[in-house]
This record gives structure tokens, C-alpha cells and sequence, in this order.
């Protein structure tokens, strides 16, 4: 029977607290307060707003296709990371040993290491849905950009121009999200590898991670630069999930 050290139980459970938590705190904090999430929620009902104002879209469905395109590659570079992560578990035994040559390296078993690579590919597996949904969400959007109310056709009311740009910018927002999940999982993924030397790095480099994203979601510079180009202010439709 497999034997796990209490402090990789404890580090390994320091890692999945840390990225839900910060997971749910995000998407709160984003009702509230200025982050990336709640003002390009806000861009995106204002650019779907300007399209049913205009007849012309194939500009925004070029936009939306280079967003799908770049899902599309982290999705297949996912595939590439998930074999890779197969071939090691299929030469665990070399892996091991790469291993135990490294500095400040912890003493493992094979039957841990196995288990910490199958970590590896569940973040992965979790990516790749991510991604795919993302990408799926994305096609809905290009499939909405071809059926919008356009400004030539007299027969659609304002009204229903308005709940036609709110509700795919609900598409579009939850296609964001779905892209920024798997992101994520790519940023945690990167803290997890340390756990191979450590678990006191693992634990180490969670907070790492949290810090670069809590950093770029409220303090970036790219923020505030949107935040200076739009005069944005957080109301009741505005709050980073439409």
C-alpha cells in the first residue's frame, strides 16, 4: 500500500485550497472592485452593442475567430503536454532517478511520484475541457455575429436589438471565463511541478502564483490603461459575470 508523507498531504492540500479559494475570490472580488474581469464585461456588452448598430461584420467575426484560434492552439498544446506526461509515467523508473541526482531534492517512492504525474495530467485533463468549451463558446458567438440585427432591418424593434446584444455578450463573457479557467490551470500547473523537489515548495510556490495573478487582475498596468480609456464604473448589469 501506498505511503504518503503527512507534510505532501498537507502541501497537496494547500495547493487545491489555495486555487479554489482564490478561484471563488476572483470571481466575487470582480463584483465589487476594478479588475480585468469586470471591465472587459463591459466592453464586451458595449462591442455587442456596436454591432447592431451597424450592417458590416465581418470585422467582428475576424476578431472572434483569432480569439477562437488562440484557444484552439492551447487546447492542442494541452494534448502535446498530456503524451508527454505518459511517456514519463511509462519511464518512471529513469524519471525516479533524474530525480534523485536534482539538489535539494526529497526522498520519494515511485509509487508518489506516479501519483504526483497523475496530478499532472488531471490538471491537464481539466485544461483541456476548459479550452474545448471555450473554443465551442466562441463558434456560438461567430454563429450569433451572423444572425444579428443589423440597423437596415426595419422590422427588428430597439428593444429586441438590446436583448440580442445583451445575451451574447453573456456567450462572449462566459467564453472569456472559460478561456481564463484553463489559463489558470496553466499557471497552477507550473507551481505543482515544484512539488517533484519539495512540498514546502509546492506550498511556496502556490503563493507565488496567487500573488502574479491577484497582481495582473487588480494591478496591472493593462488595467489601468483600460480603466483610463473607459470611464467605467461597476453597476447592477457590470460586475465581471454577466
Amino acid at each position: 500500500m501506498l505511503s504518503i508523507p503527512l507534510l505532501d498531504i498537507v502541501a497537496f492540500c494547500w495547493f487545491v485550497g489555495i486555487w479554489v479559494g482564490y478561484a471563488i475570490f476572483a470571481r466575487k472580488r470582480a463584483k465589487t472592485h476594478h479588475s480585468l474581469s469586470s471591465i472587459l464585461c463591459t466592453l464586451r456588452v458595449e462591442w455587442m452593442d456596436a454591432v447592431v448598430r451597424k450592417d458590416n461584420h465581418i470585422a467582428d467575426a475576424a476578431l472572434v475567430g483569432n480569439v477562437e484560434r488562440t484557444v484552439t492552439f492551447f487546447a492542442s498544446s494541452t494534448i502535446f503536454v498530456l503524451a508527454g506526461v505518459l511517456t514519463v509515467v511509462a519511464s518512471n523508473d529513469a524519471f525516479v532517478r533524474v530525480l534523485e541526482q536534482m539538489p535539494f531534492t526529497v526522498e520519494q517512492s515511485h509509487g508518489l511520484v506516479l501519483l504526483k504525474l497523475s496530478g499532472i495530467a488531471s490538471i491537464m485533463v481539466y485544461a483541456f475541457f476548459k479550452f474545448t468549451w471555450a473554443v465551442r463558446q466562441f463558434g456560438f458567438v461567430s454563429i450569433l455575429l451572423g444572425m444579428a440585427p443589423s440597423v437596415s432591418r426595419a422590422t427588428v424593434t430597439q428593444e429586441e436589438r438590446d436583448a440580442f446584444s445583451l445575451n451574447a455578450a453573456k456567450v462572449l463573457d462566459q467564453a472569456g471565463h472559460e478561456y481564463n479557467y484553463g489559463l489558470r490551470a496553466y499557471y497552477f500547473v507550473l507551481a505543482y511541478l515544484s512539488w517533484f523537489v519539495s512540498p514546502w515548495l509546492l506550498i511556496a510556490a502556490s503563493i507565488i502564483v496567487v500573488a502574479v495573478l491577484y497582481r495582473r487582475e487588480y494591478r496591472s498596468h493593462v488595467l489601468r490603461a483600460l480603466l483610463a480609456t473607459h470611464n467605467y464604473q461597476p453597476g447592477p448589469k457590470q460586475k465581471g459575470d454577466l
